[in-house]
């Protein structure tokens, strides 16, 4: 009888199938996944490419170094360096598609000119010296995987169906089975019942073994594609702190931005308009001093209103009580403007550096705006702690949930500032509630 699944409709054979399959334990999967089967092409593949690549790396070195005494030697070797890039590049497309392995392509040359620039850029790169190390490397280790992955792979199979094919012995060989040992007065062969399931019980043994061995075996390809033909960890690092000074750049030229805007449509209107204001009250002194004094009692006001501005235009640039009094003092003044209840508890053995914590402060005020125009909470609460040279946050609120840092929402924005000093930012707001926005900072203290 059909079982109903999701929506009322029946499940397929094949799909009962593959659901029954998956129930089944890894080790007995293991042998007929798609996974152990596209791992074992690889291992196959290895071989004739590794040789190619092994003869190819020996031949144009062997051939490039001995030239070097003429000039020809020089473009022998970048030819042979950057065919070995192409042989790196068939490598990761390989091991992609067989290994899932996720592993970037390297760095590009940085050559601008003629041939002779790029001959120079080849040979200093460091890039194309890994992908020789990686010709000359794989070429053993594919010899050996493949001989232990055939080996086990084909004995543990043969063996799990000796029962299915034991009969062409004694009809076609003139023997009883397989031999396993023989001298001039004495042979053994599995030929009986027990001997013949023994043998098929060691091999489904051996298959089952298999594809783990195998798993192990590409492990070690993974490695060697990953460390010698994917980027270098220095050249990554680098562009990492390219872009992240890209976004520290922007992010001062967007804070510049919104504080001359600011200053221009807030304290500056209002100090313009004051001179105005003092401006007719002066004309108006000798004539109608009580007019004069209404225009000035004004004008008193609006100094009092522009103040105020100036006062958060100050705090938002950077709060007087975080300098004066550290990060406890400062979010707890934060957290009695906020429009929800929020309890701070903040557990420090020091300050850290004033860049990390004015980088806190500014974290937990647009986290607790966030809370209080968008989350519908009761109450919140801010954590901050140190741990490991690191400085921990956690806002908590109870509101609606469903904040998605990747939806280019201020999170997105959030997280590229703090990714920027080598923080994390981590959001975990399920739909319905709670959320909690954890972030993490370097200590520099």
């Amino acid at each position: 009888m059909a079982t109903d699944y999701g929506q009322g409709y029946p499940l397929g054979s094949g799909e009962r199938g593959r659901a029954g399959f998956r129930r089944l334990p890894a080790a007995l999967r293991a042998p007929l996944e798609g996974r152990t089967w596209r791992e074992f092409l690889y291992v196959l593949l290895s071989l004739p490419l590794s040789i190619i690549g092994f003869v190819f790396a020996v031949t144009m070195l062997s051939v490039g170094a001995g030239l070097l005494i003429t000039f020809v030697g020089v473009p022998v070797l970048a030819l042979g360096l950057a065919s070995l890039r192409g042989f790196g590049a068939l490598e990761r497309i390989r091991a992609r598609a067989l290994l899932g392995v996720e592993v970037g392509d390297p760095h590009p040359l940085q050559a601008r000119g003629g041939f002779m620039t790029w001959m120079g850029a080849v040979l200093k790169s460091g890039v194309s010296w890994r992908h020789v190390v990686y010709a000359v490397l794989h070429m053993p280790w594919a010899i050996f995987s493949f001989t232990v992955s055939v080996v086990f792979w084909t004995y543990g199979w043969a063996m799990l169906t000796y029962p299915l094919w034991f009969w062409v012995f004694p009809m076609h060989a003139g023997q009883d089975g397989i031999q396993i040992y023989g001298d001039d007065h004495h042979r053994v062969y599995l030929d009986n019942p027990f001997e013949i399931g023994l043998t098929s019980a060691t091999g489904l043994l051996v298959t089952l073994a298999t594809p783990w061995i195998i798993r192990a075996l590409t492990t070690v390809d993974r490695v060697m594609v990953f460390g010698l033909l994917g980027p270098s960890r220095l050249v990554s690092r680098v562009v990492e702190l390219e872009s992240d000074r890209g976004v520290v750049v922007d992010t001062a030229a967007a804070d510049l931005r919104r504080i001359e805007r600011d200053l221009h449509d807030g304290a500056q209107a209002r100090l313009v308009a004051l001179a105005m204001d003092l401006g007719l009250a002066k004309e108006k002194l000798a004539e109608d001093p009580e007019a004069a004094a209404r225009m000035v009692d004004e004008a008193h006001g609006e100094v009092k209103v522009a103040l105020q501005e100036l006062r958060d235009l100050a705090r938002g640039i950077h709060p007087a009580v975080l300098t004066d009094r550290g990060l406890d003092a400062a979010l707890s003044a934060l957290s009695a403007r906020c429009t929800v209840p929020v309890d701070v508890e903040v557990d420090l053995p020091a300050r850290p550096a004033a860049a990390i914590e004015g980088i806190a402060y500014f974290t937990v005020s647009e986290l607790l705006q966030n809370i209080s125009k968008h989350s519908g909470a009761r109450r919140a609460s801010v954590d901050v702690w140190k741990v490991e040279g690191r400085l921990m946050l956690q806002v908590f609120d109870d509101g609606r949930g469903g904040a998605d840092a990747s939806a280019g929402s201020g999170l997105a924005g959030l997280g590229e500032r703090l990714d920027a000093v080598d923080g994390i930012l981590v959001v975990e707001s399920p739909v319905g509630g709670p959320t909690v926005v954890t972030a993490e900072l370097p200590w520099r203290g």
